[in-house]
């Protein structure tokens, strides 16, 4: 089978490669991929920035159907269609898997990184770690809430998101589009959305933002403090270190700084401020099994659309530049079913 394999320089690109898979082992179940999509975190592994990986297949936005299940594998059928995502199992047993926290299993293995993943024909995945993909979700978005959309579903979560509150949502590419949508649609917070690409700014703002922000022109926080008393919680999904410091100056008090994006570098924290305005930061990591089954429900109930385009495999390497150049507004798929 066809698979996009990491190469042995990781210079941060891939290489088409004929692979073969190993045997299924119990409680595993074999799938014959149909899209998945591109994410910045697959960037990452392929320069080796999280530990260098030769020859992994990358890919964790993947959706597909299952062929083939080992012994054990019992909660699902043949036929079924299914996703595979950056957490690809827990040990099941440490106090992490046991009370909800499941992503932050000291043994987790991740789909495309410490395993091999979804950016080929077929896909090896636990059966009971695979979330299966509503009937009335389309599956070629669905690759999209598999990583990005449960990635900031899970974030607006740790930040206690209540109705009618105010939340900045900082990069509007592929996971700030779908924040805005989950915020505004799910939530039923106000939105503002901050970005340095007008754009990227003008698509949020038909996806439901309130206020949109060019940070690149403007005082993001300023503005925010001004206009709203500044926001409840700001969710940073940008990468880029210094939107982390500038983001705290739009919280007001008792806010919440949700980092979601993982930009190489530490960001500044006003002790003062932290301490006197009772500001909080909470790390958000992808999401849960359970997280998953939520984030794929609203989007079968339409209550939010990802902005997704299929591309070839072929194409993959131009996608992983046009990415780094900042020229993608939304997702892009490969299409593993021509």
């Amino acid at each position: 089978m066809k698979a996009a394999v990491v190469r042995d320089n990781c210079d941060g690109y891939v290489d088409i490669k004929e692979v073969t898979l190993r045997e299924l082992k119990y409680g595993e179940a074999l799938i014959k991929m149909e899209y998945c999509g591109l994410c910045h975190t697959d960037l990452h592994v392929a320069a080796g920035d999280f530990g260098k990986v030769p020859g992994r297949i990358i890919g964790h936005e993947g959706v597909g159907k299952v062929i083939q299940l080992a012994d054990g594998a019992d909660n699902l059928a043949i036929g079924d269609r299914v996703s595979i995502a950056w957490f690809y199992r827990g040990c099941g047993h440490c106090e992490y898997c046991t009370t909800g926290r499941e992503t932050l299993c000291r043994n987790v293995e991740n789909s495309g990184f410490t395993v091999d993943g979804a950016m080929a024909e077929e896909c090896i995945v636990p059966a009971s770690y695979a979330v299966k993909v509503p009937a009335g979700l389309d599956p070629i978005e669905a690759t999209s809430l598999t990583c990005a959309g449960v990635t900031v579903y899970k974030g607006l979560k740790t930040g206690h998101v209540q109705p009618g509150q105010w939340v900045e949502i900082v990069g509007a590419g592929g996971l700030g589009n779908l924040a805005v949508q989950y915020a505004h649609h799910v939530f039923g917070a106000h939105v503002a959305a901050v970005d340095i690409d007008d754009e990227k700014l003008v698509a949020t703002k038909i996806l439901g933002a309130d206020l949109t922000i060019n940070s690149k022109k403007e005082d993001a926080s300023k503005i925010l403090q001004d206009k709203v008393g500044g926001v409840h919680s700001a969710l940073i999904t940008a990468v880029n270190s210094e939107s982390f410091t500038t983001a705290v100056n739009a919280l007001r008090p008792d806010g919440t700084l949700v980092a979601i994006a993982l930009p190489k570098g530490d960001m500044g924290l006003n002790i003062s401020k932290t301490v006197l305005d009772g500001i909080k930061v909470a790390g958000s990591l992808v999401g849960t099994r359970q997280d998953l089954a939520e984030a794929f429900q609203f989007g079968a109930e339409h209550n939010v659309k990802p902005i997704v385009k299929t591309r070839s495999l072929s194409e993959i390497n131009d996608i992983i530049d046009e990415m780094k150049n900042n020229q993608i507004i939304g997702r892009m798929v490969i299409d593993f079913t021509h």
